[in-house]
């Protein structure tokens, strides 16, 4: 798949659910960058791991203010920051833990009652102060497409964040997942988060 990836979109590997022994062979095939949203499992994978070469890992599930300190301690990159009161909380815990993880702004772009984010209108009023909040480093949007809709609408909703993130200056966009992700390749995107369509489905793991 990593083949029919377009230039400057890059695969994130969700490894989320899947054993380290697939993790591993990923590795083995060249795949460096892992997506995780369960913060114990992700550091039981870490700590398994710890003889290979340091691995690029990213946090992409919804992140809860009692787990942020542990997020900014294990995971380089947090693509699901959904908020100003976050914003303000990892900026102070990044400082306290001598840390700069680079974070994407997670962005609602249609209705939709399963997942949390910001409005457009809402990320562009705090953005003086959100791309201000040293240490972490602003790098780019993350959204995820509604249920229900068609190619043609997931591919406009995609258009939309990445004219966003251009309009703010950031260089990532983090859209489109197994089921969506060429169209949001064709719409610019720079990470395709990938799980069943590399893995195969996730095996029940205890949680």
């Amino acid at each position: 798949m990593r083949a029919s990836l377009p230039p400057g979109c890059r695969l994130l590997a969700v490894s989320k659910g899947q054993p380290v022994a697939r993790i591993r062979e990923a590795v083995a095939a060249g795949q460096r960058s892992f997506g995780e949203s369960r913060l114990q499992e992700a550091a039981a994978k870490q700590a398994e791991l710890a003889d290979l070469e340091p691995l690029d890992w990213h946090f992409i599930g919804r992140l809860q203010a009692n787990k942020a300190r542990a997020v900014v301690r294990q995971f380089g990159t947090i693509h699901s920051l959904d908020s100003l009161a976050l914003a303000r909380r990892l900026a102070r815990i990044a400082a306290e833990e001598h840390r700069a993880p680079a974070v994407l702004f997670q962005v609602k772009f249609r209705p939709d009652p399963g997942k949390t984010g910001f409005e457009p209108a809402e990320l562009q009023q705090h953005w003086p102060e959100l791309s201000c909040l040293a240490p972490l480093r602003s790098m780019g949007l993350m959204t995820i497409a509604p249920l229900g809709l068609s190619p043609v609408e997931r591919g406009s909703l995609y258009r939309e964040c990445a004219a966003l993130a251009g309009a703010l200056g950031l260089p990532e966009c983090s859209m489109g997942m197994s089921g969506d992700w060429q169209e949001a390749a064709a719409a610019g995107s720079t990470w395709v988060r990938i799980g069943s369509l590399l893995f195969g489905e996730r095996p029940v793991l205890a949680s």
